[in-house]
């Protein structure tokens, strides 16, 4: 969620909700609550689906209630795929300032506005040690993707393009 340019602030197990189930008081501490650019809000609950038991079923239910009466979207989620796991925290590690160097940005801008390989790419912009922390903040800040993280470990023959799909 850090890595998309929509969301503007994360917060962990922001609050209890409360409810009576009809049996016993229950509570239910979702996992992250998110702010969006537009002002929307999402509630986000996150468990893998064969951790689910009918406990859990019923929180989220009463979270989903919760906040469709606070104007807020409700998502639960499962587990990541480990190779997006992967590619994810590999690029975060290229998340700070500090790794956006403007040149070599606006020259990776210009190679990427026509899809090709990650290395060969990096490598026409310039300098590999200068344009790669560059091209994986760029990847960070979703200003240029790579394709289907989630299938292959980012490599030197990864396909890598603008994130509008063409145009610098």
């Amino acid at each position: 969620m850090d890595s998309d340019p929509e969301v503007v602030g994360i917060a962990s197990q922001p609050f209890w909700l409360h409810w009576h189930d009809g049996k016993r008081e229950r509570r239910h501490a979702p996992d992250y609550f998110v702010r969006r650019t537009d002002g929307s809000a999402v509630v986000i609950d996150v468990r893998a689906d064969e951790r689910i038991e009918p406990k859990d079923v019923e929180a989220f239910e009463a979270t989903r209630v919760a906040c469709a009466q606070a104007g807020w979207r409700f998502e639960r989620v499962g587990v990541p795929e480990a190779v997006m796991l992967a590619n994810v925290r590999w690029l975060s590690r290229y998340r700070h300032p500090r790794c956006l160097h403007r040149r070599a940005a606006n020259r990776l801008l210009e190679v990427f506005a026509t899809p090709g390989p990650l290395l060969a790419g990096a490598d026409t912009a310039g300098d590999r040690l200068a344009t790669l922390p560059t091209l994986f903040h760029l990847l960070w800040r979703q200003e240029l993707v790579a394709e289907d993280l989630s299938v292959e470990l980012l490599g030197p023959r990864t396909v890598v393009r603008l994130s509008d799909g063409g145009a610098p």
